[in-house]
């Protein structure tokens, strides 16, 4: 089968999706454009800032959405049970689950203070669920920013090339975010010589790559990843955090672009199966593949963007959709070509799975990949290309965590300081990385991350029916990704057993219990709501 004729076929369904299934949402969810949002009515110079334009703000939510995760997942996938049952989860998920996980996070978010998921479950659920909820997203977020903040300085070691395009991103953010507030310029002026000058770097980089030859590099890294964590965490938003994340998301659509020219240019058939099994070493299709592709499809950690940054910068709830359903259809539309990618370049599953165990993982197969189907215009340059996508997505996930974490701290510790609150995140997620103590439990993450996302959902579901409107077209994604999350969980939790290894067995066993404390505390209001 044709690789272009896929591509076809899954960009009209999402883009369909948007226009069809999104304009249904806005009805469904009551969207107000007339309505104050929090970035006006709680304006504060600090966190409450109203984006100058809908598309930067967009910039920053997809840039911090979509992690490693739309590109690594659905690799692993495609090598364990074909491609064919990953696109179609990928883009059913994108439609039904994660394009209104996001939606709804967003709206919920504003219509009570732009707070974060996890403390809208106080007032919608208990108290009790919001301690639960918050408490385990701090201790997921420690873990995202250790895990992240590594892969960066590895790829900086590895790569020195990128080293110049992705730190000299943040002078020029800055001088971004001081002309869009401070100087009042045009969008397009700042925005077009912020660009000319981000080539600029990016062609230095590749000629003058910044080699450190010190004892320790890879340590060096992560100290320099932790203080610009630090400042991202405590300077205006839209000084650092917004327009870095703004300008890096044109890497990413301009990666979006040439990975699909690469596809229609290209037009390779694809070699590797369809389906391979339903039993695979890592676990059944479902519900395995369900957490392993996750940002791809739908992932928990969106609604803690939407509800943590995004929320406190929208200017208006007409941008509702563009921002939470159409990020989400973008990161879809990232993960069909990924998936597309893998599959047209690869000439056997042999091949493919030679990548992924002995010469780099998934990151150096979406790297090969990339660089064969961009070959005829990208020369040999289409795997460096790929590797910067990658470390953008990965740095502008990093410090929006750090500052969600600290928003989450301060809600759960009701710690006021932010400077305090940020230190104490990055002293513990340090701790992770320093030590690789990460590596211990970072294999749970994919289980966990859907369980923010069907926790999430219990939440809207549950604001839907306290408004009196439809609830149905999210309960029911709830009541899934929950029951994939538990069967996954127990998957795990009787490998971990027969391992031995009962630090992740307990671990998995106490997200069990969260999931099931959730369900029924959320079932119990539900009943009394209804009632």
């Amino acid at each position: 089968m044709d690789v272009s004729v896929i591509a076809i076929g899954a960009l009209i369904l999402l883009g369909g999706a948007y226009f069809v299934y999104g304009r249904r949402l806005d009805k469904n969810f009551g969207i107000d454009p007339k309505r104050d949002t929090p970035s006006h009515t709680q304006a504060d110079g600090l966190d409450y800032i109203a984006a100058k334009h809908w598309t930067v703000l967009f910039g920053h939510h997809f840039a911090s959405i979509a992690g490693a995760g739309p590109i690594v997942g659905p690799i692993i996938a495609v090598s364990l049970w074909g491609w064919g049952p990953s696109i179609l989860w990928i883009i059913l998920g994108t439609i039904f689950l994660g394009g209104v996980h996001d939606f709804g996070s967003l709206l919920v978010s504003m219509r009570h203070q732009a707070n974060s998921i996890a403390e809208i479950s106080k007032e919608l659920i208990s108290r009790r669920a919001k301690i639960f909820f918050s408490t385990f997203v701090f201790l997921a977020l420690i873990l995202v920013i250790a895990v992240f903040a590594v892969l960066c300085a590895k790829t900086f070691v590895v790569q020195p090339e990128i080293v110049l395009p992705s730190l000299g991103l943040i002078p020029l953010a800055i001088f971004a975010g001081i002309g869009f507030y401070n100087l009042k310029l045009n969008q397009l002026f700042v925005t077009f010589l912020s660009l000319i000058i981000l080539g600029v770097l990016l062609f230095l980089g590749i000629y003058f790559p910044v080699k450190i030859t010190i004892p320790q590099v890879f340590n060096f890294w992560l100290v320099i990843l932790f203080l610009y964590s630090y400042l991202a965490s405590v300077l205006p938003v839209n000084i650092l955090l917004q327009p870095r994340d703004y300008l890096s998301s044109f890497l990413l659509f301009f990666g979006l672009v040439l990975g699909y020219l690469g596809i229609f240019v290209s037009s390779p058939r694809i070699n590797l199966p369809v389906y391979i099994s339903w039993n695979t070493e890592s676990g059944l299709l479902w519900p395995m593949l369900f957490v392993t592709i996750a940002c791809g499809a739908i992932s928990g950690f969106h609604s803690l963007i939407a509800s943590g940054t995004t929320s406190k910068q929208i200017s208006s709830e007409k941008d509702v959709r563009k921002i939470g359903y159409g990020a989400m259809v973008l990161e879809g539309v990232l993960a069909v070509m990924t998936v597309l990618v893998i599959a047209g370049s690869f000439s056997s599953q042999s091949s493919l799975n030679e990548v992924l165990q002995n010469k780099g993982g998934p990151i150096r197969a979406f790297g090969e990949g990339f660089g064969k189907l961009t070959h005829s215009f990208l020369k040999g340059h289409g795997g460096f290309f790929a590797i910067l996508i990658l470390n953008a997505f990965i740095l502008t996930t990093l410090d929006t965590a750090t500052r969600i974490c600290r928003y989450i701290i301060t809600e759960l510790l009701n710690i006021s300081n932010r400077h305090f609150a940020t230190i104490l995140v990055i002293g513990l997620s340090a701790g992770l990385a320093f030590t690789k103590k990460w590596e211990k439990i970072w294999s749970i993450f994919g289980a966990s991350n859907q369980l923010v996302a069907a926790l999430a959902l219990l939440v809207i579901s549950s604001w839907l029916l306290s408004q009196r409107k439809k609830f149905y077209f999210v309960a029911l994604p709830a009541i899934f990704m929950l029951l994939t999350t538990l069967g996954a969980l127990i998957y795990q939790f009787k490998n971990f057993y027969r391992e031995k290894n009962f630090l992740l067995g307990g671990i998995a066993l106490v997200l069990v219990f969260l999931a099931l404390f959730m369900a029924l505390e959320a079932k119990r209001v539900l009943r009394k709501i209804k009632g």
